[in-house]
């Protein structure tokens, strides 16, 4: 992962985040400066946690599919930045892991988003990173939002989580796979074009 290690250091010195830095957990992000494509996501899972790699997991490789990129690519080409909207690994909840941390990403994406100066597109996954961003101007739910993404772009694309979890939802809504995800691809595709 590229990471800041001024940026680093400022956020295991945060006092929010002091029960993760006793416990020696870095931060989870990647903010190569040379990033042409930002994914804003949810919060890193415990396996991420642990293995210090996001998206390392089904749930990455669907992801990998859907924006038409090699794992090389994601993890290795500086042209891709990722930010959860909470850094660390929030926790176990009722039914999955809880939400991100409130007021996390208000806090630290700013300055992570000071080093990116060549960004071209944003992906909004889900409905926090969507919440967030896109100022009060998001459908009035996640599938009214990412039917209309074209109405966010050329900034931003929001998406929904790759999940598994979201299988019943792709389903029940073939559009995104066949109209939404070709969009995309075709965006990324042309992005990297321009920079090799």
């Amino acid at each position: 992962m590229m990471k800041n290690q001024v940026l680093v250091r400022q956020i295991m010195d945060d006092a929010m985040n002091h029960e993760y830095t006793k416990q020696g957990i870095a931060p989870l992000f990647q903010v190569p400066a040379s990033a042409k494509v930002v994914l804003i996501g949810q919060a890193p899972g415990i396996r991420a946690q642990e293995s210090q790699i996001l998206f390392h997991d089904p749930s990455g490789d669907r992801l990998r599919q859907w924006m038409g990129v090699d794992t090389d690519w994601f993890y290795n080409s500086g042209q891709l930045a990722i930010l959860p909207m909470d850094f660390y690994f929030p926790g176990k909840g009722k039914s999955g892991d809880l939400p991100p941390r409130k007021g996390f990403a208000e806090k630290w994406h700013p300055l992570c988003l000071k080093h990116l100066k060549e960004v071209e597109l944003t992906i909004l996954m889900g409905t926090y990173a969507q919440k967030c961003y896109l100022g009060g101007q998001d459908g009035a739910s996640l599938t009214e939002t990412v039917r209309n993404y074209s109405d966010y772009l050329p900034s931003f694309f929001p998406i929904i989580h790759p999940s598994p979890r979201n299988n019943i939802w792709l389903k029940k809504h073939p559009w995104f796979e066949a109209e939404v995800i070709p969009d995309l691809q075709k965006r990324i595709r042309e992005i990297i074009a321009c920079h090799q």
